[in-house]
């Protein structure tokens, strides 16, 4: 009979091990002149320019969808880590932010960013790098 509760860990353990690496990952690859201070002035183009996105018709619809759901996401108070953890709290939001643009960009093409981007060209390049 197998033992639930050291499954149950061994699961947890190794998804915090993969999450700790994703983590890593995606401090390195971040561009040298990205700072916290640059991050957070993008938050609120990057929550304009998902808005705007999800609302383009001429979009394919599964793209408007992730769009969707992950403004959804974001509104969410709870989170795969806890916000109130320093640092790491907010990086999941990154992550997932940067994956489904990511794959927006892939989808709509890097055009329709441009489209909607509605900061200065410094923040739409380091959304682009940002996706890739």
């Amino acid at each position: 009979m197998p033992n639930w509760v050291a499954i149950a860990g061994t699961c947890a353990g190794s998804l915090m091990l993969v999450w700790v690496a994703l983590l890593v990952i995606l401090w390195r690859a971040k561009p040298d002149d990205m700072t916290v201070r640059n991050a957070v002035r993008l938050v609120p183009d990057l929550l304009r320019l998902i808005k705007r996105l999800a609302g383009d018709t001429t979009l394919p619809r599964g793209v408007r969808v992730r769009l969707v759901v992950l403004l959804g996401y974001l509104a969410m108070p709870i989170d795969l880590v806890p916000d109130f953890i320093p640092v790491i709290g907010y990086a999941d939001d990154v992550v997932i932010v940067a994956l489904v643009l990511r794959s927006v960009v892939r989808a709509a093409g890097p055009e329709a960013l441009e489209r909607h981007w509605p900061g200065t060209p410094e923040g739409l390049q380091l959304v682009r790098t940002l996706c890739g």
